[in-house]
Protein backbone atom coordinates (compact mmCIF):
# COMPACT_ATOMS: atom_id res chain seq x y z
CA UNK A 1 0.00 0.00 0.00
CA UNK A 2 1.05 3.81 -0.48
CA UNK A 3 0.53 5.92 2.60
CA UNK A 4 0.07 9.74 1.67
CA UNK A 5 -0.03 12.04 4.23
CA UNK A 6 -0.60 15.67 3.73
CA UNK A 7 1.17 18.66 5.91
CA UNK A 8 -1.14 21.75 4.54
CA UNK A 9 -4.52 23.20 4.05
CA UNK A 10 -4.62 22.93 0.27
CA UNK A 11 -2.67 19.41 0.12
CA UNK A 12 -5.50 18.07 2.40
CA UNK A 13 -8.38 19.53 -0.34
CA UNK A 14 -6.49 17.79 -2.78
CA UNK A 15 -6.62 14.53 -1.13
CA UNK A 16 -10.25 14.72 -0.32
CA UNK A 17 -11.00 15.54 -3.86
CA UNK A 18 -9.14 12.87 -5.11
CA UNK A 19 -10.60 10.14 -2.12
CA UNK A 20 -13.94 11.47 -3.78
CA UNK A 21 -12.99 10.65 -7.46
CA UNK A 22 -11.31 7.81 -6.97
CA UNK A 23 -12.50 5.65 -3.77
CA UNK A 24 -11.66 2.49 -5.80
CA UNK A 25 -8.19 3.37 -5.37
CA UNK A 26 -8.33 4.37 -1.63
CA UNK A 27 -8.52 1.60 0.96
CA UNK A 28 -8.42 3.75 3.97
CA UNK A 29 -9.01 7.37 4.76
CA UNK A 30 -7.38 9.17 7.86
CA UNK A 31 -7.92 12.73 7.93
CA UNK A 32 -4.94 14.30 6.71
CA UNK A 33 -3.54 11.00 5.39
CA UNK A 34 -4.83 8.15 3.15
CA UNK A 35 -3.97 4.54 2.27
CA UNK A 36 -3.76 3.83 -1.56
CA UNK A 37 -3.50 0.56 -3.24
CA UNK A 38 0.06 -0.11 -4.42
CA UNK A 39 -0.61 0.03 -8.36
CA UNK A 40 1.01 2.28 -10.31
CA UNK A 41 -2.77 4.48 -10.51
CA UNK A 42 -2.23 4.87 -7.07
CA UNK A 43 0.82 5.51 -7.71
CA UNK A 44 -0.14 8.01 -10.20
CA UNK A 45 -2.52 9.47 -7.80
CA UNK A 46 0.13 9.82 -4.93
CA UNK A 47 2.85 11.28 -7.40
CA UNK A 48 0.61 13.80 -9.00
CA UNK A 49 -0.38 15.53 -5.49
CA UNK A 50 3.35 15.33 -4.35
CA UNK A 51 3.65 17.63 -8.00
CA UNK A 52 1.41 19.89 -7.19
CA UNK A 53 2.06 20.52 -3.52
CA UNK A 54 5.54 19.28 -3.06
CA UNK A 55 7.08 18.52 0.20
CA UNK A 56 3.99 19.12 1.83
CA UNK A 57 2.87 15.66 0.65
CA UNK A 58 4.44 12.63 1.72
CA UNK A 59 4.31 9.13 -0.06
CA UNK A 60 5.60 6.20 1.96
CA UNK A 61 5.72 2.89 0.59
CA UNK A 62 3.67 0.31 3.40
CA UNK A 63 2.65 -3.17 4.12
CA UNK A 64 0.33 -4.82 6.76
CA UNK A 65 1.74 -6.18 9.69
CA UNK A 66 1.76 -10.36 9.73
CA UNK A 67 1.86 -10.35 13.22
CA UNK A 68 2.70 -14.46 12.85
CA UNK A 69 5.66 -13.94 9.91
CA UNK A 70 6.68 -10.30 11.58
CA UNK A 71 6.61 -10.73 15.65
CA UNK A 72 7.83 -13.39 17.99
CA UNK A 73 5.39 -15.34 19.66
CA UNK A 74 6.95 -14.14 22.83
CA UNK A 75 5.68 -10.61 21.95
CA UNK A 76 2.57 -12.14 20.83
CA UNK A 77 1.96 -14.46 23.76
CA UNK A 78 2.56 -11.07 25.85
CA UNK A 79 -0.22 -8.95 24.42
CA UNK A 80 -2.47 -11.65 24.83
CA UNK A 81 -1.64 -12.29 28.51
CA UNK A 82 -2.15 -8.49 29.39
CA UNK A 83 -4.88 -8.00 27.78
CA UNK A 84 -6.47 -11.04 29.31
CA UNK A 85 -4.92 -10.80 32.73
CA UNK A 86 -4.23 -7.15 33.58
CA UNK A 87 -6.30 -4.69 34.95
CA UNK A 88 -7.19 -1.55 32.79
CA UNK A 89 -4.87 0.80 35.04
CA UNK A 90 -1.38 -1.86 35.33
CA UNK A 91 1.65 -0.75 33.25
CA UNK A 92 2.90 -2.80 31.16
CA UNK A 93 6.48 -2.75 32.57
CA UNK A 94 4.68 -4.02 36.23
CA UNK A 95 2.83 -6.56 34.54
CA UNK A 96 5.85 -8.11 33.03
CA UNK A 97 7.70 -7.74 36.38
CA UNK A 98 8.94 -10.84 37.85
CA UNK A 99 7.27 -13.29 34.33
CA UNK A 100 8.82 -14.54 31.45
CA UNK A 101 6.94 -11.91 29.07
CA UNK A 102 9.10 -10.02 27.60
CA UNK A 103 9.93 -6.31 29.64
CA UNK A 104 9.63 -3.00 27.22
CA UNK A 105 12.86 -1.89 27.03
CA UNK A 106 13.72 -5.05 25.73
CA UNK A 107 11.26 -5.11 23.06
CA UNK A 108 11.69 -1.09 22.17
CA UNK A 109 15.56 -2.49 20.94
CA UNK A 110 14.10 -5.34 18.74
CA UNK A 111 13.69 -4.13 15.22
CA UNK A 112 10.24 -6.09 13.60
Amino acid sequence: MLLVVTYSRTARQTLRNVCSAHGDTVVRRFGRAALFEATEFGAFLALRMRERHGEDVQVERTEPLNEYRDTPESVREAARAYEEEAHDNTPYAKFASGTDHPDPDSMRAESI
